[in-house]
């Protein structure tokens, strides 16, 4: 029988160095079970019940808005807060070129002109200065998206809205309870969209919200998601759709907000550890520096960036193998935007034509540098869920990225090994 050695490459048939197994998500508990048996005995299953009234009121609080609206996903949460700030078909609307589709798809659906600039490197989201050589006459508004575990520049991006008279929309899908200078992400543009999709830190399955501070933006927001109803019940005298959550999801939203201060602190702790044990190291491997102006971090994952020049000629994508076999399952980015066949195929499908097609970039054409060496390149995240550890998982972790960093000429020859393998099985077919 073959021995395995402490130190030997779980991808050359070694023991993981990570054994310890990643907390499960979604999480429940009891609070939400009882809840529950009182909603489905009450019969008051559909929109704004006493669980979706608390919520919004509950979820205000935290962000630190005046208004919270609960609305079906966080792609229509987008769209109604682009709609509500004045956004109008033909309108220019500035979007990072790394970000979730929905981000582009959302303004798209109103006929709105999305043009995507750059990231910065580090961050990841939208840069400022890209932002302002993007502006044009008829640009309206900026969707800044706080990407994977940073937040964006929002003293610049509020600085160069005022200037140029355009409204900020945040997309703060990944930071459910962000502080930017002890503002709340969220509370620091004209609005804020969430989602509460299963795989976010606040999920109920699906369901998204905005927030807002302005009361004619949240009488708007609840006209569009009520098929044009005010919040005092009466018609608001414009079209609306029908984007309402029900009461079973706003339950597990109020569950979910009682674990999330203390699961923010415990992401929040893991990821000091880790990037110290990163930099302790060394090697190719680094935590994203967090900005100090970032006062609380809510994690959906955490950004890492990969330096190929440190990695003995290993790729980001030999590298994270090495990695996952060792037990640290890192995924890379989302693709680039502009690579996105829904946003290639709008203007043949979509229902809503684009409008003025002429003045709009040609996404099949793209490409923005710094998007492209991150998803290429440099860039891995680390799931927020993973970030729920325990503080021995969290030490196997940096273990186990020590491990593949002394082994990095082995991981090559491997990887390149297995990929020989592969290429010669397809000649054979």
């Amino acid at each position: 029988m073959k021995m395995m050695k402490a130190d030997e490459l779980a991808l050359a048939g070694g023991k993981p160095a990570v054994t310890l197994k990643c907390p499960r998500w979604p999480v429940s508990g009891r609070q939400e079970l009882v809840w529950m048996e009182k909603v489905v005995r009450s019969g008051k299953w559909s929109w704004l019940g006493p669980h979706e009234r608390a919520f919004c009121e509950e979820y205000a609080r935290f962000i630190g808005s005046k208004y919270c609206v609960c609305l079906a996903n966080g792609t229509v949460t987008i769209q109604c807060a682009l709609q509500a700030v004045g956004m109008k078909p033909g309108d220019e609307v500035i979007v990072p070129g790394l970000t979730w589709v929905a981000t582009a798809q959302a303004a798209l659906d109103i006929g709105a002109n999305v043009v995507l600039v750059d990231i910065d490197p580090e961050t990841l989201c939208i840069d400022p200065a890209a932002i302002e050589k993007a502006i044009t006459r008829k640009t309206k508004a900026i969707i800044p998206v706080h990407l994977y575990g940073c937040m964006c520049d929002m003293d610049a991006i509020m600085k160069i809205a005022h200037r140029h008279k355009l409204k900020v929309v945040e997309d703060v899908a990944h930071q459910h309870g962000s502080r930017w200078r002890n503002r709340g992400a969220g509370a620091i543009g004209n609005a804020g969209s969430f989602s509460f999709q299963q795989s976010k830190p606040l999920t109920c399955g699906e369901g998204g919200a905005v927030t807002c501070n302005d009361k004619a933006v949240y009488d708007t927001i609840f006209a569009l998601k009520q098929v044009g109803w005010g919040p005092d019940g009466k018609p608001a005298n414009r079209y609306g759709h029908n984007y309402r959550m029900t009461e079973m999801q706003a339950v597990l939203l109020r569950g979910g907000l009682q674990r999330l201060t203390r699961q923010i602190a415990l992401r929040e702790d893991n990821a000091q550890c880790l990037a110290a044990g990163l930099q302790k190291i060394g090697g190719p491997l680094r935590a994203v520096r967090r900005d100090p102006r970032i006062t609380r971090q809510a994690y959906y994952a955490m950004t890492f960036v990969f330096d190929p020049s440190l990695a003995d000629g290993v790729t980001k994508a030999e590298y994270a193998k090495a990695l996952a076999a060792e037990g640290c399952a890192m995924g890379g980015t989302y693709a680039a935007v502009y690579k996105n066949s829904l946003l290639n195929l709008y203007d043949t499908t979509s229902p809503v034509p684009f409008r003025d097609r002429k003045t709009i970039q040609n996404y099949r054409a793209l490409k923005l540098p710094n998007v492209e060496k991150a998803v290429n390149e440099t860039a891995l995240v680390m799931s927020h869920p993973q970030l729920l550890g325990t503080r021995g998982y969290m030490t196997q972790w940096v273990q186990a990225i020590a491990k593949v960093n002394d082994h990095l000429g082995q991981v090559k020859a491997l990887c390149r090994k297995q990929a020989d393998g592969k290429k010669g099985q397809s000649d054979k077919c």
